[in-house]
Formats: C-alpha cells, sequence, structure tokens
C-alpha cells in the first residue's frame, strides 16, 4: 500500500475505492482487515458479545435464510 494525498473528488467515489482496494494485495487486504477490527474492538469491547441483531428502520437491511 503506497500512500499519497490527493484533493480529487474523483477519488472518492465507491468506484475508485473498489478499484483502489483491488490493486492491494491479499496480505494487504487482510491486515487492514486486521486493522478495522482492532480499531472498532477498541471502540467498543463488547461487540463482540452482542447476539440477536434485530432489522433497524432505514437505509439497512437484514436478511434471513428461511
Amino acid at each position: 500500500m503506497q500512500p499519497s494525498i490527493s484533493h480529487d473528488r474523483e477519488e472518492e467515489t465507491p468506484e475508485a475505492k473498489a478499484r483502489w482496494f483491488q490493486s492491494l494485495t491479499i496480505q494487504e487486504r487482510a491486515d487492514l482487515f486486521c486493522y478495522f477490527t482492532d480499531l472498532i474492538l477498541a471502540i467498543n469491547p463488547q461487540i463482540a458479545e452482542k447476539k440477536d441483531a434485530q432489522p433497524v428502520e432505514g437505509r439497512i437491511r437484514v436478511l434471513t435464510k428461511e
């Protein structure tokens, strides 16, 4: 992963972010996954203990297999 600074709004589109993510190696992707997991656990250590998620009104939809 090459750190860089850009001020181009075109690089903030979901498509541009997907291209950037696809350009990473498997190891870099795994490192990012671990980084985000550590960040989430640092903010909310009990998040892994939460069970029985419920649907939230709005744009998020929880799908279940029947």
